[in-house]
């Protein structure tokens, strides 16, 4: 087995994997060519544990079965409601197994210590990667067949390359069977969509290798800090806000990219959504597929906004509380969750009770004060306990000195404290370049990158640039070891 997940930014992905992946996918007809992604992304997975791709396998068996039983009892009907009710318990089951009963085992000896007990004795459950990611897609099949928005995959081939499809399979996006059910049966395959993917590959590439991985040691060592500075812990919020947008945006990029050069359109997962000027904007444009999710199989179902104010602030609260426990198994996710839940609640209630007329706030005020509370979120997501995210909490309102430690000093280094400029620039760069009047060629799939109308320098340098990046990140990536993607521990 091996000892770590094959990650895209790596030269066994990138020398090795992707372009056996690509001849033998090309060279197959095309009738075959889900066993290739199949086969292949079952590899992709089995480099990391070979073992826990028994589970995956076992996952996608059971619901395939389950769903199938659905169809023949006919989705309507209360058979199918007890066979979706079966199918949810049993993915669930799993995720909460292998991902909070670790965190429940330790809240428990926590209180019997306090009560003065002998502790539980219990083995560490290790997680395996991509699990709530698949588990998700399960979640979405089962309901959406229930509801008659999707129909029943017969195959079992298609299902499992759906389940497995490598470039989303360990941290997302999230794809619903109904995003891809056409394009598993009958794609289009060509240079110029292979160009396009490829581009949007570099290009998020590049995001993570260039940006996130340089920012990364950077962030650790601020937040390894027992006394952080008010300069430490805004240098530490601020550089974590952008390492995080840049690795996952990064991740998201290169799977859709992956995915639209062998003919997938995997629904977009960013916004820009450090550019949001309110935190509802912020939740409609980060990790969009899960914001979807969390609305349509949660928020909805719980009544919505259809039940009076009092509930609808209830159904915020407990859906991003939801929201948080989904990301880990401990208190921090959980009160980062509930923080989120009472901003959103925040900003309903000032919405509706803003004075008709009253001026609204000026965009950069709003977007500063959204970028604010998102720091302030994101700090409590990334410290490893709430101990720890108290003490940069502290810091952050100059409790424990104002200018720059020395035990941080030192790890201010020339390309980490420069990247910090250049990631602020590039996030903002869209509010110069949307200022500029520049037709797009439309395209029948919502969210696949769409090529811009424009002169032939101004093409060549779209065209060129991200690999340009990807160039300049693969130098970087030789001279340093690949850091793993952040949501992998998701």
């Amino acid at each position: 087995m091996g000892a770590s997940a094959m990650i895209f930014a790596s030269f066994e992905f990138l020398a090795l994997f992707l372009p056996l992946f690509f001849a033998c996918y090309f060279l197959m007809p095309f009738r075959h060519r889900n066993w290739v992604i199949l086969l292949f992304s079952w590899g992709f997975y089995a480099w990391w544990r070979v073992d826990f791709l028994a589970l995956l396998i076992a996952v996608t068996g059971f619901t395939y079965t389950v769903a199938r039983l659905m169809d023949r009892a006919g989705p309507k009907s209360d058979r199918a409601k007890l066979l979706m009710i079966i199918g949810l318990v049993g993915n669930l089951g799993v995720l909460a197994y292998f991902k909070y009963a670790n965190f429940g085992v330790a809240t428990v000896n926590q209180l019997r210590g306090a009560m003065g007990l002998s502790m539980m004795s219990w083995t560490e459950v290790l997680l395996p990667i991509g699990l709530s990611f698949y588990v998700l897609q399960s979640v979405s099949y089962l309901v959406d067949i229930r509801r008659g928005t999707v129909p029943v995959s017969r195959s079992l081939l298609d299902y499992a390359a759906y389940k497995a499809i490598f470039s989303q399979l360990i941290a997302g996006p999230i794809v619903r069977y109904a995003e891809i059910a056409d394009e598993l049966k009958v794609r289009e395959h060509s240079l110029r969509q292979f160009g396009i993917g490829g581009r949007t590959f570099a290009t998020g590439f590049a995001m993570k290798v260039a940006i996130a991985d340089t920012l990364s040691p950077l962030v650790d060592a601020a937040f390894s800090l027992t006394q952080p500075t008010l300069a430490d812990s805004w240098i530490a919020a601020l550089s974590y806000t952008l390492q995080l947008y840049f690795d996952f945006a990064g991740y998201s990029l290169m799977a859709i990219g992956l995915a639209r050069m062998i003919g997938f359109y995997f629904p977009q997962n960013f916004d820009n959504p450090y550019l949001s000027g309110s935190i509802q904007e912020f939740w409609q444009r980060w990790h969009m597929t899960l914001s979807r999710f969390l609305r349509d199989y949660l928020y909805i179902p719980l009544g919505g906004n259809r039940s009076g104010p009092v509930r609808t602030y209830v159904n915020l609260m407990l859906v991003m509380a939801i929201g948080g426990l989904w990301h880990g198994s401990s208190w921090n996710f959980i009160l980062w969750g509930v923080w989120q839940g009472a901003l959103l609640g925040t900003h309903r209630w000032w919405s509706r009770r803003r004075p008709p007329g009253a001026p609204t706030l000026a965009y950069p005020l709003a977007n500063a004060l959204t970028m604010l509370a998102v720091m302030i979120g994101w700090v409590v997501f990334r410290a490893k306990d709430l101990e720890s995210a108290g003490r940069v909490y502290a810091g952050m309102l100059g409790l424990n000195g104002i200018g720059l430690s020395d035990d941080f000093l030192w790890q201010i280094t020339p390309d980490r404290l420069w990247f910090i400029p250049v990631a602020l620039a590039i996030v903002y760069v869209p509010l110069v370049r949307d200022r500029l009047s520049r037709p797009r060629l439309s395209h029948p799939h919502p969210g696949a990158p769409a090529v811009p109308a424009m002169s032939g320098l101004r093409l060549a340098a779209w065209t060129v640039s991200p690999f340009a990046a990807f160039t300049l990140a693969i130098v970087m990536l030789y001279s340093r070891d690949a850091v793993p993607f952040l949501y992998f521990q998701f």
